[in-house]
């Protein structure tokens, strides 16, 4: 697409939402500091590294087959690059415990250490990614339907020494980028069918967290995520929303919004103002669920606008982090990355470019209709057009061009492997 003619559509849409108080050149600022957690797990699967590796089990599941998928750590690092030169602005990379740098040897969970993990350090300060860092108790010989909340002490015992040392690694990030590396903490635990130690199992779970957290690590922040149910795991959850939420709360930790963790009807937008009274901070993962936790690639549906929109209203920007979590084995991943990650940032971009101030008064003077008129009229402004220009002054191609470049990456790269 033309430079000149994308210049001519942004100065348009700049006089236009100018008109509406908004200042686009401080948004555009805004937004370049808008920083998304890219996930690793997109590009393989979930698969991860470990010599010891099997079917995924512990209530998730990746579908589909589509050829190309990243099979080594080298593969991953080109995929994620690839991913990343295609997405305007600088972001951060979400790596899983079962990523690490193993070199073919085998290493349990409770043995990992941050040996595994320095050459992701270096590979990320070389490209200028900081990075986030997650637990993982699924598919694995121990994991079963119990994990940290297991009455099994041997085994409760291997997941809480695996969960310090994923500490230890996520402060040693921390670090190394001088920046504090977020560490999510989500298991599995939870029952088939009907049961009925579900105390048992959260005093267990919390006594885990409280020996988990009683080790300070300055240079990681903790977030704890909680879901409604797990393939396999459908009738009870010992992590639930009111769990975490009430443990964070307690806690001084973070805590994690999956928008894929909630029942259809519920809203994730609605949980940010009900939690930031009590939380300091928040980390979103941004799916798509299709009926259930089902992490289709994110696209600019109204639950994700919604999130980022009352974000913005609730003037927490400074005090959510933003990862991404879908893992579509179905389609092109690297198309799967871009799409994604665009559509978060473009959901962004139209909530920063509300007159959030001028829509607020008319609310609090009992002028309905007029927020009604607003809300949609901005529906139809050419937000598009400040997108475009986010993108030339970033160097990433325009609108569908990218489409081109992941055509040329598979001709070059993945349809070779």
């Amino acid at each position: 697409m033309k430079t000149e003619l994308i210049t001519k559509a942004y100065q348009v849409a700049k006089e236009r939402f100018a008109e509406m108080g908004v200042d686009t050149e401080k948004v555009l600022k805004q937004l370049q500091d808008f920083h998304l957690s890219l996930h690793c797990w997109q590009a393989d699967d979930v698969k991860g590294f470990e010599v010891q590796a099997g079917e995924m089990s512990g209530g998730i599941q990746s579908t589909g087959s589509f050829p190309g998928a990243a099979r080594n750590i080298d593969e991953l690092r080109l995929d994620i690059l690839k991913a990343s030169s295609l997405i305007p602005g600088t972001h951060r990379l979400n790596l899983h415990e079962i990523y690490g740098d193993f070199k073919g040897k085998a290493v349990d969970r409770d043995e990992v250490t941050v040996e595994y993990f320095q050459s992701w350090i270096d590979w990320a300060k070389e490209h200028g990614m900081k990075l986030d860092f997650n637990s993982s108790s699924f598919s694995h010989p121990k994991s079963g339907s119990l994990t940290l909340s297991n009455p099994n002490k041997a085994i409760r015992d291997f997941w809480i020494e695996h969960t310090k040392r994923c500490r230890e690694i996520a402060n040693a990030m921390g670090e190394a980028q001088n920046d504090p590396c977020i560490m999510n903490l989500w298991v599995h635990d939870g029952c088939k069918d009907v049961s009925v130690n579900h105390a048992l199992y959260r005093r267990t779970l919390k006594a885990s967290l409280d020996e988990i957290f009683s080790i300070e690590q300055p240079m990681m922040k903790d977030c704890i995520e909680g879901k409604v149910f797990g393939i396999g795991l459908e009738s009870f959850t010992v992590g639930s929303h009111d769990f975490y939420t009430a443990y964070a709360a307690q806690n001084g930790k973070m805590l994690t919004i999956d928008t894929g963790h909630y029942h259809p009807t519920e809203s994730p937008a609605d949980k940010v103002s009900a939690v930031l009274p009590f939380i300091n901070e928040l980390m979103l993962h941004v799916s798509r669920p299709v009926r259930w936790d089902s992490d289709h690639v994110t696209i600019m549906d109204d639950t994700t606008q919604e999130l980022f929109s009352e974000i913005v209203r609730a003037d927490a920007l400074d005090r959510v982090h933003y990862g991404l979590d879908f893992f579509d084995g179905s389609i092109n991943r690297i198309g799967a990355y871009v799409i994604g990650s665009r559509a978060a940032q473009k959901c962004m971009l139209r909530a920063l470019l509300e007159p959030r101030e001028k829509i607020s008064e008319l609310e609090l003077a009992g002028e309905g209709y007029k927020v009604l008129a607003l809300v949609e009229e901005l529906k139809a402004m050419p937000w598009q057009a400040v997108y475009d220009e986010f993108c030339v002054r970033n160097n990433v191609p325009v609108g569908h061009e990218f489409i081109l470049d992941i055509d040329k990456y598979v001709a070059d790269v993945t349809s070779k492997r």
